[in-house]
């Protein structure tokens, strides 16, 4: 932590939080497609493990179904397995030279479980957050015992620190908010 400006190396670490929850909150799909959704999904392509957007081109064919070009036309079985054995439940077919991933319905009782997901999610990223917020104390006190900062210095960059906590922790609940609100939608 900079001695100087402790604030802005707690805020980049926080917002990366926030980032780190976006990215897990595009992977949990809501019953409408998004080329997102098959972002965490990998393939092996010529000796490599990769995404499956670096091996195929993803398209939205309609609200409901992802399309998925593949570059190469070897690996459409390879892609379509993949999919199909990832956690999302989905049930690509081949048609021609690409593959149809219909995003089923949405039953009320795994929308309840998806709002459950989320919630954790988001309790994971206050977790972060507030150890963000435990180690910047620390360091201030850290300071302060080795006469590197005055009391009123280290009172001041502690309530900076809260301020930003709490602001993230705001922006963490509205993420998650809007999430479950997308999800309960039918």
């Amino acid at each position: 932590m900079d001695l100087v400006n402790p604030q802005k190396n707690i805020e980049q670490k926080m917002q990366r939080s926030i980032e780190v929850l976006s990215e897990a909150l595009k992977k949990i799909r809501t019953g409408r497609a998004h080329t997102g959704l098959l972002d965490h999904v990998q393939v092996e392509y010529y000796g490599a493990r990769v995404p499956i957007s670096q091996a195929a081109n993803l398209t939205l064919m309609d609200a409901r179904t992802i399309g998925v070009m593949p570059w190469d036309k070897k690996i459409m079985p390879v892609i379509e397995k993949a999919i199909r054995e990832s956690d999302l439940g989905l049930n690509p077919s081949a048609q021609g030279d690409f593959l149809r991933v219909p995003m089923p319905p949405l039953t009320e009782e795994r929308r309840r479980d998806l709002v459950k997901v989320v919630k954790h999610e988001g309790e994971i990223a206050k977790i972060a957050v507030r150890a963000l917020r435990r180690d910047a104390n620390e360091q201030l006190k850290k300071w302060l015992k080795d006469k590197e900062i005055s009391e009123d210095s280290e009172r001041r960059a502690q309530e900076e620190v809260q301020k930003l906590t709490n602001a993230f922790i705001a922006r963490i609940e509205a993420l998650v908010h809007e999430k479950e609100k997308e999800i309960l939608t039918v």
